[in-house]
């Protein structure tokens, strides 16, 4: 018996292949998410503005706020203008307020770009930026009028950015609202073995894990300049002038964020710092948005 050939084979599963690409490419338009769930409230009004290298927006209430300024660093790839983006937790927070009636804070949302960390000034050239924003402030509260408190809010990269700037300049903030922020009980000088075993041990993404290394060996020399901005290292500081915290972090965060946070929570309450912990059942950056709410404006 003659077996077909192999030009002839070509020709009988072309057809079977297209199909299967045509059938494939079908199904991906008819089961694509069509939208977004939005939240609905009245936006801020939002004047933007730079100054050296910080960029940053203030958003005010139209109804009107309660004398407080609330400096928002927002996570990696975001950007100072998202305040009234109705699809991220910002939106949620003022549809909130809105709900209930209270005037909110002035916010300003603060970026020195996609991805950066506020490091005081050590051996790495991006290093200082903490000074940076700390000497920029009084510019911006010329504009928005002195504060009543100064409170700081960030998620992700900028959580980490608000302990850090909360816990090194203790008397300048009344609250410090961290969500899902990077703290890790190791360290980015840790041994191999040791940052394996980490992961193993959060669930956190080795890809991930590996962008962290790189982005903080970029702001940090050693591990001598690590412990001078890791908030397991500068809580252990924290005296009666310390600022409030809100801490919050999801169980499955890709990142390995849990552990740490819940680490900086238990560390804080030992300290006699007043603390709110928010251990939630998500990934990176689930949010409690009514308890968020209320800490940022009580």
């Amino acid at each position: 018996m003659s077996m077909p050939r192999p030009g002839r084979r070509v020709r009988y599963l072309l057809p079977v292949v297209l199909l299967a690409i045509a059938l494939w490419f079908a199904w991906t338009e008819l089961t694509r998410s069509r939208g977004d769930h939005r939240a609905s409230f009245t936006p801020a009004s939002q004047s933007c503005d730079s100054d050296g290298p910080l960029r940053y927006c203030i958003n005010t209430a139209v109804a009107g706020t309660n004398g407080d300024v609330v400096y928002h660093h927002h996570g990696r790839k975001l950007d100072e203008t998202l305040w009234n983006d109705d699809t991220y937790f910002t939106g949620m927070l003022q549809a909130r307020w809105q709900a209930m009636g209270v005037p909110p804070p002035t916010v300003v949302t603060i970026s020195y770009g996609p991805t950066w960390l506020l490091t005081p000034k050590g051996r790495q050239e991006d290093s200082g930026l903490l000074e940076d924003f700390m000497s920029r402030l009084p510019a911006i509260e010329a504009k928005v009028g002195r504060p009543r408190r100064r409170i700081l809010l960030g998620e992700s990269m900028g959580g980490l950015n608000v302990l850090v700037a909360g816990l090194s300049h203790p008397t300048w903030f009344a609250k410090v609202a961290a969500l899902c922020p990077g703290v890790y009980t190791d360290t980015p000088f840790s041994s191999l073995g040791t940052i394996r075993a980490a992961m193993a041990r959060t669930g956190a993404n080795p890809q991930i894990v590996f962008g962290v290394w790189l982005l903080a060996r970029q702001y940090v020399a050693d591990e001598a300049e690590w412990r001078r901005v890791s908030p397991l290292d500068l809580v252990t500081q924290a005296g009666p002038d310390a600022p409030e915290l809100y801490l919050s972090c999801g169980l499955y965060d890709a990142y390995g964020n849990y552990e740490g946070t819940e680490r900086l929570a238990q560390l804080a309450r030992q300290r006699g710092v007043r603390t709110e912990w928010h251990p939630l059942y998500g990934g990176h950056c689930a949010s409690d948005v009514a308890s968020l709410a209320d800490f940022l404006v009580n």
